[in-house]
Parts: structure tokens; sequence; C-alpha cells
């Protein structure tokens, strides 16, 4: 990627170098030339910035990376002898890995970022490119273990694999016998049922007889209880098994094109129906459980027993993502109960806020919930079902859950919001009691935190910062919270020499007229107050997450788009997460809305603070559901976005996966679905747009980009398209910054971009 970077920024140099004349005189290449040198400027002159701890097993000890005049060092530190030294030979290490690879490592500027010891420290694994190394601390002799296992033989991009057309289906997985916990026995699946057999032996005697290809056991789902004496499994009916078809035009090596197809579920698909079966071994009696409490399943956990063997839970998600239960399941009756049942009239967001922890063996539950319109803990009876007390609560949100102690009934969480004030999106973290007493804040200062506590909670490392603060790490004892010692304190005074400005954090109102609404402006370093400036919103409204960044960094991609003479910005609508329900509830059945009416007004409160920010030029550009987002923008709002850069967008939700659109837009299909499509809107567009697309996009259907292609077509309207060959999920990489430069360039500042083609060298 480094390589890669420094060929681009050869050629774009050289660019303008041969092409000076016309670049000078539009006034375009000194700003080319430190947008595309910004990141290699910045990045060295911030240092002692630390990376996230990590601890090492159960031990006192832990390692962090931090950066250094040069690169990057691992540093090693024991919590209780305040030790401090190198993680490991940072010279020897990098003569080791480069002889053992063949390739040329410097000692501060290693390939991988994250490690782990092994064999009680006497060795350190890492990844390089997908492959995992082992190199031994005593000879520091390194050596390839392998690439990451991945399923099938196809071509893998994200983590999903494409197979080959025309080679058939991918190899099964091997199907390990079940072990009994008591060692005596084995469950099997043969001709779909599920057997036993005697550990050991060959012969297995059948448990189910129901079984067949279009309802089979998986044996993925087989469980056995604790005391071995049961077990349950799932019969599976097989839903619609949809297909992608991708054609990779330019393979590497060969001149013909190569066909893939990839299993890829969309809204409305057929799903899976799973039907937990319970199974006595000494009777072989078989108890098909009652679904009334899970008739539509989008999803099913695999069954789990309780410790005591008198029952099993699993956790269904509805069809619709709008009631969520844990089911308990009696291990003798086979009768089903909701140990925790949670409805929401909009979508119940498991992806991020679902947190289950079982007190006691279940006895009691804790549990994450929204239903108070704010993500907090609440403890179950878990007997009854019933709410015994609510843990947290106030008018802020629990981000996230570190620990549970069950013996001293303390929870340590991750929460935000709770300063009057204050960016309500800081992350702090906090103690408290199962019965929501004795609250404790373990972070105090004014910014965003990321703690790491020690294996025995002893111990924990803060780590904090702000857009324009450089991170301190400090290590700090849980039992009075007091600083153990400063491990880094960030230095920027070099990168402030250089030029850095520190993005500005705006707020505004959204158009509620009272909620605020947060985000950041980067300018150019050679800003000046007295011109105009075209504005860049940089959107991403997934209501999966917050997305406006809160941490310090060096370099941010916003600040050489920024370079090129812009004011770029990026903001957190309501739709998005990690604030009220009714914040996050903007979005159900409604992507199509993204916040632009609250993002449209942070606008204008900008302009109406700073004369320089012309909003009559305002661009937009985003990937994926930013992709969406981008364009739909310019479609809804085209009287106030003028031009659009939109990559890899998931241009209609119903063309892309199952698990995000559903849980957003709704099930059944309505007509929600075609509201918020551009390609069902795609008439609308007045203003500037291009469009970018990975072929092998296995995130998003690379389809939903084309048939926005095609409306446009059949609209006649103008339009820019960049097919990627080869690619996956992205938005171009250098070649497809370099094209979003350009296009801005060209139609928001009004100047030409270089004539790129008058370099004798390609990026």
């Amino acid at each position: 990627m480094r390589r890669r970077h420094l060929a681009w920024k050869t050629a774009l140099l050289l660019g303008l170098l041969l092409s000076s004349t016309i670049i000078y005189a539009q006034g375009t290449a000194a700003d080319y030339e430190r947008a595309i040198g910004l990141r290699d400027k910045y990045r060295p002159l911030a240092v002692n910035i630390p990376s996230r701890a990590g601890w090492i097993e159960k031990t006192s000890r832990f390692w962090y990376r931090r950066t250094v005049k040069g690169g990057d060092e691992f540093v090693l530190v024991d919590a209780e002898t305040l030790a401090r030294k190198p993680a490991f030979d940072h010279e020897k290490l990098a003569a080791s890995l480069s002889a053992a690879s063949g390739e040329k490592y410097k000692p501060l500027d290693l390939p991988f970022n994250s490690i782990t010891f092994v064999e009680g420290e006497r060795a350190i694994e890492f990844f390089i490119r997908g492959t995992r190394w082992r190199c031994d601390l005593s000879d520091y002799a390194c050596k390839k273990l392998g690439p990451i296992e991945r399923r099938g033989q196809g071509r893998s991009l994200l983590g999903r694999t494409l197979e080959p057309v025309g080679s058939g289906p991918p190899p099964e997985p091997e199907r390990q016998p079940r072990p009994s916990p008591d060692g005596k026995w084995e469950a099997v699946i043969e001709n779909y049922n599920l057997f036993v057999r005697a550990k050991g032996e060959k012969k297995a005697s059948p448990l189910s007889f129901d079984g067949s290809e279009g309802n089979y056991y998986e044996w993925r789902t087989i469980s056995w209880s604790p005391d071995s004496k049961k077990l349950v499994a799932y019969r599976v009916r097989p839903g619609y098994k949809r297909k992608i078809y991708y054609v990779e035009s330019s393979p590497e090596g060969q001149l013909q094109p190569k066909y893939y197809t990839l299993d890829y579920a969309k809204p409305g698909d057929a799903l899976d129906v799973e039907q937990p079966v319970l199974f006595h071994l000494e009777t072989k009696k078989q108890i098909a459980i009652d679904n009334a409490l899970f008739p539509n399943a989008y999803d099913m956990s695999n069954p789990v027993w309780r410790k005591d063997s008198r029952a099993f839970t699993f956790e269904y998600n509805q069809r619709g993502h709008q009631v969520y239960r844990v089911i308990e399941v009696d291990g003798t009756e086979g009768r089903a109960r909701a140990a925790i049942n949670e409805e929401s009239k909009t979508f119940f967001c498991y992806s991020g806020k679902r947190f289950r922890h079982d007190v006691d063996d279940g006895k009691e539950v804790i549990w994450m919930s929204e239903r108070d319109d704010w993500n907090h803990l609440y403890l179950f009876d878990g007997a009854t079902g019933e709410v015994k007390n609510q843990i947290t609560k106030g008018d802020w949100a629990v981000r996230g859950v570190e620990k549970v102690d069950e013996e001293k009934r303390h929870i340590w969480f991750s929460a935000s919001g709770m300063y009057a004030g204050k960016d309500p999106y800081f992350v702090h973290y906090y103690r408290i009691n199962f019965d929501g007493t004795g609250l404790t804040a373990l972070t105090e200062e004014d910014a965003n935190h990321s703690a790491v506590f020690s294996p025995d909670m002893k111990y924990y490392v803060d780590t904090w910062s702000r857009v324009d603060l450089p991170h301190t790490s400090v290590l700090r004892r849980t039992a009075d919270r007091s600083v153990v010692m400063e491990l880094e304190r960030g230095d920027i005074s070099e990168l402030v020499k250089a030029g850095w400005r520190a993005p500005e954090v705006f707020t505004s109102v959204a158009r509620d007229g009272k909620t605020e609404i947060w985000g950041v402006i980067f300018r150019p370093s050679n800003f000046d107050a007295s011109k105009k400036y075209p504005v860049i919103e940089n959107i991403y409204a997934g209501p999966q997450g917050s997305f406006v960044p809160k941490s310090f960094s060096a370099y941010n991609p916003m600040q050489s788009l920024a370079e090129l003479g812009f004011i770029v910005v990026q903001i957190d609508g309501l739709g998005t997460s990690n604030r009220s329900k009714a914040f996050h509830d903007v979005a159900w059945k409604n992507l199509g809305d993204a916040g632009f009416p609250d993002r449209i007004l942070w606008h204008k409160a900008v302009a109406a603070k700073y004369p320089y920010y012309d909003i009559s030029r305002v661009g937009i550009y985003g990937t994926s559901a930013g992709g969406q987002s981008s364009l739909g923008g310019m479609l809804g709002y085209p009287d106030f976005y003028k031009v659009c850069v939109s990559a890899c967008g998931c241009h209609d939700n119903r063309m892309d996966k199952i698990w995000w659109n559903e849980q957003w837009m709704g099930w059944p299909l309505g007509p929600e679905y075609a509201a918020s499509s551009n390609v069902d809107n795609a008439h609308k567009l007045k203003g500037k747009l291009l469009l970018i697309v990975g072929e092998l996009d296995t995130n998003v259907d690379p389809t939903s980009t084309m048939q926005v292609v095609n409306a446009m077509i059949k609209a006649n309207k103008d339009f820019d398209l960049l097919v990627l060959p080869g690619a996956g999920h992205t938005s171009g990489g250098p070649y497809g910054d370099r094209k979003r430069y350009d296009f801005f360039v060209r139609h928001l500042l009004g100047v030409g971009s270089p004539d790129w083609n008058r370099s004798d060298s390609k990026p």
C-alpha cells in the first residue's frame, strides 16, 4: 500500500511538472502538490502517540505501540514493578524477518501493528498481509506459519469468498463428532438425521428419523447437556439460496475473464427455518419445541445449556427486527418460555446494542435495552422474566460492558453523553452495582477515552484524546482510580510548526429546534479568511454507528481534499446511533432521509458564522451507505448539493444485503424501499455526478450501481462512471482519490485539473 502511494505521488508530481504551464495558470498545481504530500508530511511529526494497549494473558504485563521519530516501536510494561522496556529487540527482529521473508524491513518500520505473546512470552506472533508469522525472542528466528484459513477455493474480498463458476459446490466442512461432556458418547449426523454412538465405535444409533435433504439436522447446532443425558439440535428447512454472479474482467496472469458466484441473501428472500428438537439419550425420546414464541425467525443463536442441565437457552431475533427474545426451554418436558422479551415499535438494534450476561446460571440476567429511550442496563429475574431494577439510568447511553463481577455484583462499562454541555459522543468508563447504586467514574478528562483493563481488573490503561488534543496514556489502579504511571503524552509541536491545523468542532440545532448536531470542519493549511471556499461534505449516515472523528489523528484524508482549496466537513445527523432512541429512530423505514434536514441546517449555521463558507457551492461524497446517501442528497436536495462523487453505493435497499437493510427498512418490504431508492429517483438528477464501483464488490451488489446507471441513461442524464476492474468494496484507492479530487476541482472550483495523460509514468 505504501509503495502504491509513493508511486502515485511520484507520477502525480511528474504530471504536474509536465503540465505546469497550464496548471499554474489555473492556480491549482501547488494545491495538488501539498494535498498529495500531506500524509507523508504530517504522520511522522506526531510522536509519543500510543496505540491501544494489549494485556498479556493473565499477567500484570501489557504492550503497546507508540510513534517515535523515524517510525514506531513496541513497548512492554509491568504494572506491578513499573518496569518498562522495548517489547523486543527491533533491530534483530527486522533483520531476521527480512532474511526469512525476502523483503527489506527497518527496525522502526515493521510490517505489522499488533503482536501476540505466545509460549510464555518466549515468542511473538503477528500477521503480514494475511499470513501468520512467529518470531522466537531467544534467537529471533522468524518463520511463516501459514495463511489465514478461508472457506473454498475462490477469491476472497472483505472476508467473503467468491466461488469460481464451474468448480462445483464448495467442499463440505468436515463434520466433527460432538463428544458428550462425560466422554462416553459422540453425536453425529448421518443421512440428515441425528445419531449417537459410543466413544471410539463406528456404529451409531439413530435419535431422529424425520431428517431429509429439505429438512435436515444441522451438525453445528448440536449441544449436549452438561450431565450428558440430553442433546438439542436444530432441524433446518432451507430457504432460498440467492447467488450473485461476477465477472473479473482483467485477472492477473491471463487474458480471458474469470467468473464467480457468491451466496448473498437480499431483503424479502425466504430464509432457513430452524426448529429446535430435544432428545433424551436413555429413552430416545424426541421433543420438537413449540415455536409459538419464535414463529418467524430472522436468526436464532445456537442452544446453550444451563450448567445444572435443567434447561437450555437460545436468542431469537424475529424477522423485521422488532421482537428479540431470550428463550429458555425446560430440559425435561421441552416447555419454552421467554426469559427476556424485547419489543420495539421501530427496530431492536442488535448490532452494537445487544448485551446479555446470565448471573448464577440464569437466576438473574443483565440485559441491555433502549426501552426508556436511552441504551441502558437492566437486571431481570431469570425465573419470571420481570425487571428487578434498572441498573443505569439517565439521558445518556451505555456504549459497552467491560466486565461483570458476580461475586461483588459490580459492572464495569463505557458510556457517553453523561456530562451536560460536553460532546455527547465522548466515551468514558464507569463502575456500578447491580442495584444501580455506587456509580463511579473511572475516567475524568474532557476527551474521548479508551480503557483496557487487566485480566484481574486490578489495573487499567486509560488513553484519551480529542481531534485537537493528542493522546495521553496512563496506567491507573482500579481500586482508587489513581495514576500509577504516565505512559505517553503525545507531542505535536513539530506537526504544528509544519502547518497542521486541528479540525474545528461545530454544533448546530437539528430540525426539531432543540437537538444538538455535531460535526467537524477541515480547512486547508493555507487558509485565508478573506476568500470564499466551496464546501464538500463527507457523508456516512449508516444507522449502525456514529462517524464524525472524535480522537486525535495527525492526518485525515479529508485534510488532503481540503488542501485543494475546499472546506471539508463531516456531520452526524438524526438517524445515526449513540444518542437517544428517538434520535436513532429517524432512520426507521427512512434511510433516504440520512439526516439531510439537520445537515443543511448545520451548513447554514456555519455559513452564518463564517462569511468565507460558501454554501452556494456544496459538494458531497461517500462510500457504501455513504454512496447511497451522497447520491440521495443530490437527488433529494438538488438546490443545495451541486456535485457528488458516490462510490459503491447501496443505491436501492432491495438490492443490498438482507441483515443491514431489513434491520432499518423493515420487513415485509413496503413502499418505503422505493421511496429511498436512488434508482427510482434517478430522474431527479440536476448536478454533476461521478459514480464509482468495483466489479467484484462482495459487500454491496455492484449491479446496484449499474441499475442507477441504467435509470440515468433512460432519463437522458449526464454523469460520469468509473468501473474498477478486479476491485471490491472501495472508493477506488489512489486512482479513485485522484478522480474524486479532479471532479471537485473542475466542478466546484471551476478550474481545470491536471492533464495526467501527459505524464510518461502511470500511477
